[in-house]
Parts: structure tokens; C-alpha cells; sequence
């Protein structure tokens, strides 16, 4: 399949991604969180297509991205008062509600579960682009499924060039990990998947939020998954990731020990941390000063280590602040769990 690049975002090629996506296409997008692959929420066929580009299993539900506040009863039965509240106060933005669906989404979008995850994305020009489209648009995040999540055009090209119709390259994204995805079907608010809207955001307006237990592990095989990325290792390199979390000093000296062991096991190794001490590693990149710089350069500095030939890379966790939770999310299933407590 030869795979349109759109780089020049004006009236003309955003219509031409419309026409590619009414027609049963596929086309990735930039939004603030991550890239996303988009294909009409009405269109089962088309559906289909993103999980066969992705390597995506089937019970693993998709998100639906409309342009405006007014489109979400488009694809919603009905929207709850927390749900217009959240809406009023954050949209558009990086968050994902999930409520009852509407008849017309595919039930391939939502894996035959009967709610529906709706988004705003905030990037113009993912918004250009569903306007365009005239269709709410399903999409997952525009990468090989299980791999990091692509927050620059150049990643979905390596993931999707030949896989999909076309690629809008909209510049990077600011945020860098996926929506915040609240629960607004069961009584209380539930979280569950942590990103750029926060829990301590979230309260400001729904006093009572909860947490879903799955959100620092995965859902076990014979569950299903109620949101995207609970269930499978998700966001994990070719390399071997290992997390070090606990206080500064003492996560420094575990990562040097740990990298001078690799080494001599013959691994190159990578280090992503916020401590620019001399580790002794292959390539070290920095996390930044806090964990919202950490989620906007994690999935890219995982993506380097591999295009660096790095085999194993530990990464430090050493501060919580209200994204902490974000990241470690992110970090743990990258991981796939393994995770050393010092």
C-alpha cells in the first residue's frame, strides 16, 4: 500500500484526508497527547482495518475523537451532569469520558461493550482534520500495538508507512502520553488511565474520584478491558526495561550497579533519569525536571534507545507530583512490571 504524507495542513489536503476517510481509509493524525490512527466510527470495515495495521487485539476498545462539545450526543445516549461539568471545565483537551453509546458506533469500535470512549483532542489540527472528515473518527494511538506510543510524525512513519492510507505530520506533541480516561458510567468517577488531566484536576470539579486498581497493574486475561491499554504490556521498546523507583540517591547508586552488571553481561545499556550523574551507561537520556517534562519525552526516549541498539534500560522514578501517576502507568507496563524499590 503506498501511504499519502501530508506535511502542507491546509484547507485542501485536510479535505483529501476526508475523502480518504469516508471512502473506508485509514489516516494517522497529531493531536496534543499522542499521534492517532483514525478511521470512521460508522464504518466497520474500516475499523477493522486499524487493528489488522496495528497488530491490535479485538478486545481492546478504541476511543472516538469528535471536533466540538455538541458532537459528543452524536455518539453519547446521554451525558450525565458530571460528564458536562468535566466537559465545560477541560474541553477540548487531553481527557477521554466514557459513557453509554448511541447506536451507529461500530461495535468494533468498543469491543461489544456498550459504553463508548468520546474525546475533544485541543490540536487544531486534529480538530481541521475530524471537521473534514464529517464522521466521528475511532482511533487508537498510531503505533505498532504493544510498542511506545509515536509522539512525533517520524514514528508513525517507521510504525505505518505502507500499513495506512495517508499521515498528517502535524509537529510534536505537547503533552506526550495519552487522554486521561474517566469512567462516568459507574457511581463514582473512575480513572482509568491516568494522563495530561490529573486526579487532583479532576477533584476540583467532581469532588469524588476514584482510581481503578488497574491503572499500576494489568487487567488479568480473563477480563475484560473496559479502555484502551489495561490489559496487554503496552509501551515497551525491544529493549528491556526496568524501572528503579524510590529516593534520588539511592535510585543513582542501584542504576549504577545495575548498569556496570549489564555491561559485563555484555548488554548495551541505556539510562533515562532526571539525575544527570555519570552512570556509566551507553546512552543516557534525560527525564527532565519533573514528571510532566518526563511523560512529554518518555515514549520518544524509549523509541531512541531502540534506534540506538540499546538491549537493556533502566530508568529512574524518584519524585510524585500530580503526573507521577501518569508516568508510572506508562512506565510499569513499559516494564511490564519490573519494577526494583529502593
Amino acid at each position: 500500500m503506498d501511504t499519502l504524507i501530508i506535511k502542507d495542513i491546509n484547507n485542501k489536503t485536510m479535505q483529501t484526508a476526508g475523502e480518504i476517510i469516508r471512502g473506508g481509509g485509514v489516516v494517522a493524525f497529531p493531536t496534543e497527547t499522542v499521534y492517532g490512527l483514525g478511521a470512521s466510527a460508522y464504518d466497520d470495515a474500516a475499523v477493522k482495518k486499524i487493528y489488522e495495521a496495528k497488530g491490535r487485539p479485538s478486545d481492546n476498545p478504541l476511543i472516538v475523537h469528535v471536533a466540538d462539545v455538541c458532537d459528543v450526543e452524536t455518539v453519547a445516549r446521554e451525558i450525565p451532569w458530571n460528564a458536562k461539568k468535566i466537559l465545560e471545565s477541560f474541553a477540548p483537551g487531553p481527557f477521554t469520558i466514557i459513557l453509554k453509546k448511541k447506536d451507529g458506533i461500530s461495535d468494533t469500535v468498543t469491543a461489544g461493550l456498550d459504553t463508548v470512549g468520546i474525546r475533544i483532542p485541543s490540536h487544531p489540527v486534529a480538530r481541521e482534520f475530524i471537521r473534514a472528515c464529517g464522521v466521528p473518527i475511532a482511533a487508537p494511538s498510531a503505533n505498532l500495538s504493544g510498542k511506545p506510543s509515536p509522539t512525533r510524525a517520524e514514528h508513525v512513519i517507521h510504525d505505518m508507512l505502507g500499513r495506512i492510507d495517508a499521515i498528517i505530520c502535524g509537529g510534536d506533541a505537547s503533552v506526550g502520553v495519552e487522554s486521561t480516561i474517566i469512567d462516568l458510567t459507574a457511581d463514582v468517577p473512575t480513572i482509568l488511565r491516568p494522563g495530561g488531566i490529573t486526579l487532583e484536576d479532576l477533584k476540583k470539579v467532581c469532588t469524588n474520584v476514584e482510581v481503578d486498581r488497574h491503572v499500576l497493574e494489568a487487567v488479568a486475561a480473563a477480563e475484560q478491558p473496559k479502555c484502551p491499554g489495561m490489559k496487554y504490556k503496552h509501551y515497551a521498546p525491544d529493549a528491556d526495561v526496568t524501572v528503579v523507583e524510590g529516593e534520588l540517591s539511592a535510585c543513582e547508586k542501584k542504576i549504577k550497579e545495575l548498569v556496570k552488571r549489564e555491561k559485563e553481561g555484555g548488554k548495551t545499556v541505556g539510562v533515562l533519569a532526571a539525575a544527570d550523574a555519570d552512570f556509566g551507561a551507553d546512552l543516557f537520556i534525560s527525564s527532565g525536571k519533573d514528571n510532566r517534562e518526563f511523560a512529554r519525552v518518555l515514549f520518544d526516549a524509549l523509541r531512541s534507545f531502540d534506534k540506538n541498539g540499546i538491549q537493556t534500560v533502566l530508568v529512574q522514578l524518584s519524585s510524585n507530583d500530580e503526573y507521577s501517576l501518569a508516568v508510572k502507568n506508562r512506565l510499569y507496563k513499559s516494564a511490564g512490571n519490573k519494577i526494583i524499590f529502593v
